[in-house]
């Protein structure tokens, strides 16, 4: 079978419209709340949105007790709530999960692929350094968060 390489883009319009190309979004929100209301979000772009689930993040922190409609807790294509007592555990599990990311390692992953009409293999470079720098910005939200007594909603 010939297959095509792409290497996703950024700065390509046509990549970021591909069903490959995932973002996603973190909101504070109270649960308690009589209408759901957002109070901050923090976006996931997409070289990061990769990077979560590359080096295993949702894996790692499904021991936490998330609320999602498919009880799969934290994975793609869903939305799940994680309550505002759990927030303190998050930060330490990201910060078990981040000792294992070498920052001068850079990769190239699969993202996807598909064999019709044509064979196409979906890749992206990571840069950990970059996701490195996400984490501790995620890590700043979830303790804010926390100490204000927010719970989170993941849409991924």
């Amino acid at each position: 079978m010939n297959i095509q390489h792409i290497l996703i883009d950024d700065n390509n319009a046509e990549h970021r419209e591909l069903s490959i190309y995932r973002t996603g979004r973190i909101n504070r929100v109270r649960l308690q709340d009589k209408i759901y209301k957002i109070y901050r979000s923090l976006e996931i772009g997409a070289p990061d949105y990769a990077a979560f689930f590359h080096y295993g993040f949702p894996e790692a922190l499904n021991r936490l007790p998330f609320l999602s409609e498919s009880n799969n807790g934290l994975d793609s294509w869903d939305e799940a709530f994680l309550h505002n007592s759990s927030l303190a555990t998050m930060n330490t599990i990201l910060d078990e999960c981040v000792r294992a990311i070498n920052p001068e390692k850079q990769e190239m992953i699969l993202l996807g692929w598909q064999d019709q009409p044509v064979g196409v293999a979906y890749l992206r470079d990571l840069d950990p350094a970059r996701f490195l720098a996400f984490l501790q910005t995620l890590k700043q939200f979830v303790a804010e968060s926390e100490v204000e007594g927010y719970d989170l909603e993941f849409i991924l």
